[in-house]
């Protein structure tokens, strides 16, 4: 089992430096990279959007309830100021990257994996073509880039269904929330939280592309192969998130 598992690190790290070079030809590459950018981000506006928004609202919430309950008196502004920071460092960065590893790493992994079973990846590297570079590369940069796009909305409409549910309840009025947001908040946790996401974005980018580009047999393994790459990007998010937080927070 551990064989296997430094095996795999071995080829992943392989199928990097075949991956991450200058493309062969700059006009498909632009091509390919546009239609990445629609695939693995714009697509996955919607499931941002509706998570961050109820998250917030919860988040929020909590945070009233726990000030509410304390021993000693909290002012609801802090409601506003705890609700941006747990966005900010935690569930925007890191909760909705799993959950974006559970979509896009499914759809990179199946998609990379048919076209192994279906010999397209060993008809490129018939023709000549640099297989690794042309499938994946494309990803990974569009990962990299919108990712943080996808991160940085997902802070501000988690922010607003904060307010929203402040609305709905009448637990903390609106100047209580906005003076909360608008408290002093050190700026190197947005830059952490847009490193963070960067890191993640690479992950889910690089290592459903593995599992697909080594699929073996038929459209079963195919599955499988999504399956586990799933698993093992999220599990590659959670390590990572615990060694960047050591690194920069502690």
């Amino acid at each position: 089992m551990l064989k296997q598992l430094f095996t795999s690190i071995g080829e992943y790290f392989l199928l990097l430096g075949k991956a991450i070079s200058k493309p062969q030809k700059r006009n498909v590459y632009m091509k390919l990279l546009v239609r990445e950018f629609y695939d693995l981000g714009v697509n996955s506006f919607g499931l941002v959007l509706f998570t961050s928004f109820f998250v917030g609202a919860v988040v929020a919430i909590q945070m009233f309830n726990n000030f509410d309950a304390s021993d000693f008196p909290i002012p609801n502004s802090f409601v506003g100021y705890a609700t941006k920071t747990v966005l900010i460092l935690e569930f925007s960065p890191t909760i909705i990257s799993v959950i974006l590893a559970g979509k896009v790493g499914s759809y990179i992994a199946s998609s990379i994996g048919t076209m192994r079973v279906t010999e397209q990846i060993d008809a490129l590297d018939i023709m000549g073509v640099n297989s690794p570079n042309f499938l994946i590369l494309p990803k990974i940069v569009a990962s990299v880039v919108f990712n943080p796009i996808l991160i940085a909305i997902s802070i501000v409409v988690g922010i607003w269904g904060g307010y929203v549910a402040g609305v709905a309840t009448g637990n903390w009025t609106t100047a209580d929330y906005i003076t909360g947001i608008q408290m002093y908040m050190p700026s190197y946790f947005i830059w952490y939280a847009f490193l963070k996401t960067a890191v993640f974005a690479f992950l889910i980018a690089t290592i459903p592309a593995y599992f697909g580009y080594n699929v073996k047999g038929g459209s079963l393994e195919v599955g499988r192969a999504s399956t586990q790459a799933v698993v093992w990007t999220m599990i590659s998010v959670i390590i990572m998130n615990l060694l960047l937080t050591q690194m920069f927070l502690s």
